[in-house]
This record gives structure tokens, C-alpha cells and sequence, in this order.
């Protein structure tokens, strides 16, 4: 994936959800949070916790999008 301003959110990680196979890490950004699921595995690999600042990549094939209200 090429990288340009237009699809990096930068944040900090508010929440991990996780289990043996993925993980879900709620990344709050100044447009509000965003859920990025990854493997369970990059996860650990990447020692990711609460609170560690995070640069979002969005790749637009892989966004889901959900009514809020």
C-alpha cells in the first residue's frame, strides 16, 4: 500500500480486543476512534498496549462503515 497524508490517522490506543486468532485496537484520533482488526500474532509482535501513540493506515478496499444513530 502506497502511504500518503490522506490515509493516515494518527492517535492512541484507547482499547484492545483480543483472542487466540485476531485482534481489535480502538485507536482514538482527533476524528474520533477508529477499529482496526489485526492478527492476535502482529499484535504481540508489535507489543501494542494502551496508551502507545499509533499511526492508523486506511486502505479503502478494507473500511467498514456503520450507522451511529
Amino acid at each position: 500500500m502506497k502511504e500518503s497524508i490522506r490515509n493516515e490517522l494518527p492517535g492512541e490506543i484507547s482499547e484492545i480486543i483480543g483472542d487466540k486468532v485476531l485482534t481489535e485496537i480502538i485507536i482514538r484520533t482527533a476524528i474520533g476512534d477508529v477499529a482496526a482488526v489485526i492478527t492476535t500474532r502482529s499484535a504481540k509482535e508489535m507489543n501494542l498496549k494502551v496508551g502507545d501513540q499509533v499511526l492508523a493506515l486506511v486502505k479503502a478496499t478494507n473500511v467498514s462503515v456503520r450507522r451511529t444513530g
